[in-house]
């Protein structure tokens, strides 16, 4: 998955890079940096300090040492005065880092809410710039973001939706046990041949009707049908290109039931379109699980943002769309 908010140490993570927010003398001495440095021996130190200074929202790197991950990017955020150009540098912070890893080659990145801690930055709103940065970004280039995120406050979902998922909730969620989900291939009448070649689109009416089309035939006559292109489908839905890519060419290939609902989400097909998508895959909502409850909630009231939808599933400690495959 590209993006992923997480509760995580970042000195665990295994990831190509690391972000460090540090200050323009590059001391390693208090708060995560601090912590970032004890991790990864005194080397660390000695090699930011050959770097130093650096400018507020600019970035730059040094091997890990002994972090688990192979690099360190640090970049030295703004203090937070009230002002517009602290958000500005805020957002330099994130694209100065985020650029720099792409210009080294690096695959995955976890990055922190930069200048929340003693440099006193709201953390809505470094989590709403940071969002924002981060989308930008994906929709250019292929990397896996992790923001590591320490406490639900920081979220920026407003009120008034929390307070409408929270009714959707009590009036639609059943808090039974969930009945174990048997998978379509369990039941051999219904398997057919699969054929990797995109038909012509046709009606979603007609799509619909065809009961024992394959997943992978219906997801890609969806695509046409909605007059999207595959690029468009697996950004929106927050998914790695190669995973996309082993759906339209792995023959009867099934993602996971998380997987299927983003696609779900970045096509904004409807309930009924859901769960049919869903049922090509061997899955469907449940009133028994409250991360489907949840997710059925936002397609009934036409609400497809991937992101706010994960922000919502965060707070109630649900898995994230999209994540897991």
């Amino acid at each position: 998955m590209p993006f992923t908010i997480i509760r995580q140490d970042i000195t665990r993570m295994y990831v190509d890079a690391i972000v460090c927010a540090t200050n323009t003398s590059l001391l390693l001495d208090a708060g995560v940096s601090g912590a970032i440095a004890k991790a990864a021996g005194r080397k660390l130190q000695e090699a930011a300090s050959h770097l130093a200074p650096i400018k507020v929202g600019e970035a730059v790197i040094t091997p890990g040492f002994d972090l688990p991950a192979r690099w360190v990017i640090h970049t030295a955020g703004p203090r937070y005065r009230g002002k517009d150009k602290d958000e500005e540098l805020l957002r330099l912070s994130y694209r100065h880092s985020l650029e720099l890893a792409q210009n080294k080659g690096l695959e995955s990145i976890a990055i922190p809410l930069i200048s929340t801690g003693i440099l006193g930055y709201p953390k809505k709103k470094a989590l709403s710039a940071a969002t924002e940065i981060i989308r930008d970004f994906l929709d250019e280039h292929e990397m896996d973001i992790y923001l590591i995120v320490y406490d639900k406050e920081s979220f920026s979902v407003s009120r008034k939706l929390l307070g409408d998922v929270e009714s959707y909730i009590d009036d639609h969620y059943e808090g039974l046990p969930a009945v174990r989900q048997r998978n379509l291939s369990e039941f051999p009448s219904m398997m057919m041949e699969t054929s990797v070649e995109r038909a012509a689109p046709y009606s979603l009416e007609d799509l619909i009707g065809k009961l024992d089309e394959p997943f992978s035939d219906t997801l890609f006559r969806l695509i046409d049908a909605k007059k999207l292109d595959d690029v468009e489908v697996y950004k929106k839905a927050n998914l790695d290109r190669k995973l996309f890519s082993k759906i339209r060419s792995v023959e009867d290939y099934r993602p996971g039931k998380r997987t299927v609902l983003a696609l779900a989400v970045a096509m904004e097909l409807s309930l009924e379109e859901t769960q049919d998508l869903l049922m090509r895959a061997g899955f469907a909502l449940s009133r028994s699980q409250k991360f489907d409850v949840i997710v059925e909630y936002f397609i009934v009231n036409g609400n497809y943002d991937l992101f706010t939808i994960n922000e919502v599933l965060f707070q109630h400690d649900q898995p994230l769309l999209g994540a897991g495959g």
